[in-house]
């Protein structure tokens, strides 16, 4: 492909996963719009959030497998088509059940798109400097589709409803498809065998959704109730199942011995443990300046912006230069510090916070943090497989990001309903309890930041083969 095409292709491609950004963080903005429209209690709202997470991470690997299988870009267009026709569905939702099935069908075509989109960014690249510049592209436009989404969150469900944050999807899906006729290249599939491990699939996604289940409902039925643990029991049963058929299948949907490359198996820790704070923070962040300090949907969206435009600054250049000056291991360590003191900060969450004082300084540093982090954790868990399996390491990393904040948000969340019930069984008033609930969340998400910090600290190689080490040599 010529050059310019290639960068051209690219821009497509970044259309595309700005629209899954776009949905991720337009959404939440909307939620407490969605909660009293849809009469959804405290904790079922989290599923609104949850079953798009939830099918989007359990699918993702299944996503990067048939891209290998059977060409990327039939995969990105047919993701592509499926999420933008279930973008409508969640639009004209009028009910709670119709709203999350929908979201859940919305997740599997978010998966696909995601799993091959960077796969086909690494089949373009291969040359060290070009794939450093254009992962720096995708992640500014993960960082810039998060800072348009809660802008554009705000103004859609202020001056419309909610049911526009859905809708606004329909016209970039129809020009993504229609561009990517013309510009990605229609290779073939790159997989040496056609073997699909769809009980792989099966299995590990209905053991993640129990899982997540269990635990969002776990402040109502009880912690240690029959049910609760009976749910997490299967779930767990259902998890070593996976495991089980990974060794015995002839082309497994996630290679056991993937996570003998210690980069990826890293990459994947850190990736769980950062996503489950960031995920968390997005939102019960959202739902504490509204329902605690009382803003409305616009000034929700301008509060986000700044660690929004942060994140896409440093996305688009500064991170890239980071890595090729420093190696991965010390700008993924800096950055992940940067977002625990950022978490730290929202700990205190006052009942009567004012914007300045309470809040920007916390969206600064999470800014920061995400914007230095991102490009070093993708090209830590991409560096050690080959082009034949840059689809299927795609997955199992934006799995890692996926489930750890299906399942950070659902222990997080409930957490904090937690701690709001107990506070308002002694006494206190409802603001009072809302705050000290996100507060004990927030404090929970510094945490694992800061063990993602130290693992990646402490274990990632800064020369290796592969991206990283090509990277490192660009200095």
């Amino acid at each position: 492909m010529h050059p310019d095409r290639r960068w051209l292709a690219l821009i497509v491609l970044c259309l595309g996963v700005l629209m899954i950004v776009l949905d991720t963080t337009i959404v939440n903005v909307a939620l407490p719009s969605i909660k009293t429209d849809l009469h959804f209690g405290d904790t079922a709202l989290a599923w609104v959030v949850n079953a798009y997470m939830l099918t989007y991470g359990g699918f993702l690997l299944l996503g990067g497998r048939l891209g290998d299988l059977y060409g990327h870009r039939r995969l990105f267009l047919i993701g592509i088509a499926l999420f933008t026709l279930t973008s409508l569905a969640c639009g004209l939702s009028t009910t709670q059940l119709a709203l999350v099935v929908a979201r859940s069908v919305q997740g599997l075509g978010g998966a696909v798109v995601t799993a091959v989109a960077l796969s086909l960014i690494m089949d373009l690249f291969t040359e060290p400097a070009d794939r450093a510049k254009a992962m720096g592209v995708y992640g500014f436009v993960c960082a810039g589709g998060g800072s348009l989404g809660a802008m554009l969150g705000g103004l859609l469900t202020s001056t419309l409803s909610w049911h526009w944050v859905f809708l606004v999807n329909l016209p970039i899906g129809a020009a993504v498809m229609v561009m990517s006729l013309r510009l990605l290249p229609a290779a073939p599939g790159t997989a040496a065998s056609r073997h699909l491990d769809v009980f792989g699939a099966f299995t590990v996604t209905a053991a993640l959704m129990l899982a997540v289940y269990a635990i969002v409902n776990g402040s109502q039925s009880g912690w240690l109730s029959t049910r609760t643990l009976s749910e997490l029991a299967i779930a767990l049963a259902l998890l070593l199942t996976f495991f089980w058929i990974e060794t015995r299948v002839h082309v497994p949907l996630m290679p056991l011995r993937l996570f003998k490359l210690r980069n990826l198996a890293v990459s994947n820790v850190v990736g769980v443990l950062w996503a489950a704070a960031m995920f968390a923070w997005f939102f019960l962040s959202a739902l504490y300046m509204q329902l605690v300090l009382g803003y409305g949907p616009m000034e929700v969206g301008l509060a986000f912006l700044p660690a929004n435009l942060i994140m896409a600054v440093f996305s688009l250049g500064l991170s890239a230069r980071l890595v090729m000056r420093f190696g991965i291991r010390r700008p993924l360590a800096a950055g992940l510090v940067l977002a625990t003191c950022g978490l730290l900060l929202f700990s205190r969450a006052p009942v009567s916070g004012h914007f300045l004082p309470d809040i920007l300084p916390g969206m600064v540093l999470l800014g920061l943090g995400a914007g230095i982090a991102f490009n070093p954790v993708l090209l830590a868990a991409m560096s050690d497989v080959g082009p034949s399996e840059s689809g299927l390491a795609s997955g199992v990393v934006n799995t890692a990001f996926m489930m750890g904040g299906s399942l950070g948000l659902a222990v997080l969340a409930s957490l904090a309903a937690a701690r709001t019930q107990a506070l308002q069984l002694a006494g206190g008033t409802q603001s009072f309890a809302l705050a000290g609930g996100y507060q004990s969340a927030f404090l929970a998400g510094a945490c694992f930041a800061a063990l993602a910090a130290l693992l990646g600290a402490v274990l990632l190689r800064t020369r290796h083969e592969g991206v990283g080490e090509q990277v490192v040599a660009v200095e």
